[in-house]
């Protein structure tokens, strides 16, 4: 592939990903303007106010940016957040060897130039009976390869088997469009991945992740990363418009922010997305997005 044409894949990878923020952003929001009972019905509507952001280089000059979308003390959405962002500049010597380590690059130390584009979400809910969701799709260049990751994981405080079998259902059915190995692989890494050591459990109820996805046609491994993003939607507003209305308690609560204690402890200890995010000198609250607004540890 030329430098011209990867240039036009990259340019319709970022531009996919902005729709897709658009697409969620506007379905949240008309979530939030339907949500006539419980305690915030009353509330007005939430809103996700848009700021942009920047990354700059080690010289300061500029590397990118994006826009991050945050809704705080929704009806629904106790915080929500999706963010996009296309960067770009080059790598320093932790990222290099982390890269190099993990896919077997050649060639980074020589030339550590990359380009990374993709939209990033987190939602944390007002009702304990509604799960959190985590969704991402990106794509990742550098002279030496391109490739895809992402995925999409459920992670409910109370959890409903019948909630974890309809989110898993959707994303099955988007990967079996493309090959019918790539869900039990794919669930099987989400499960692997999303494991928390120090407390001995998963943060949640999984779902899909992937990542290193290159198998030598740009075309086909773009079209299975749009799918990814195209099941997020149906799969997590069924589950969110079942459990939306149910009452809760207290104790209710109490469970939901010990369990956001975890997710947490994940995002800070754990996630690649983070510590990629702030060794390469993103926007730190844009990086940190994902974490609650409330949170506690027993």
């Amino acid at each position: 592939m030329t430098t011209e044409e990867m240039d036009a894949e990259k340019a319709r990878a970022a531009a996919w990903f902005r729709a897709l923020r658009d697409e969620i952003v506007a379905a949240f929001e008309a979530l939030e303007d339907s949500q006539a009972t419980g305690p915030f019905a009353g509330a007005p509507a939430g809103r996700f106010e848009v700021t942009e952001t920047r990354r700059r280089s080690e010289d300061g000059s500029d590397a990118g940016g994006g826009l991050m979308s945050v809704m705080r003390g929704g009806r629904v959405f106790e915080k929500v957040g999706v963010n996009v962002s296309t960067v770009y500049g080059t790598l320093g010597a932790r990222a290099q060897a982390a890269m190099a380590a993990r896919k077997g690059i050649p060639g980074m130390a020589e030339d550590p130039r990359f380009w990374a584009s993709g939209i990033s979400l987190v939602a944390h809910m007002q009702n304990p009976h509604t799960p959190a969701v985590h969704m991402n799709t990106r794509m990742f260049w550098t002279p030496h390869a391109w490739w895809f990751g992402g995925g999409s994981d459920l992670n409910p405080c109370i959890e409903y088997d019948e909630d974890t079998a309809a989110f898993h259902a959707v994303q099955k059915a988007h990967c079996d469009r493309h090959d019918p190995t790539y869900y039990p692989r794919f669930k099987a890494w989400a499960d692997e991945y999303f494991y928390i050591p120090h407390r001995g459990r998963a943060r949640g109820v999984g779902g899909i992740f992937f990542d290193d996805h290159s198998r030598g046609d740009w075309e086909a491994d773009f079209a299975f990363t749009q799918d990814v993003g195209r099941a997020f939607l149906p799969a997590f507003l069924g589950v969110t418009e079942k459990r939306r209305d149910m009452p809760w308690t207290e104790a209710d609560k109490d469970v939901q922010l010990i369990h956001r204690g975890l997710y947490a402890e994940y995002n800070l200890v754990y996630d690649r997305g983070t510590k990629f995010g702030l060794e390469t000198g993103h926007d730190a609250n844009a990086v940190l997005m994902s974490l609650p607004p409330l949170a506690k540890w027993v």
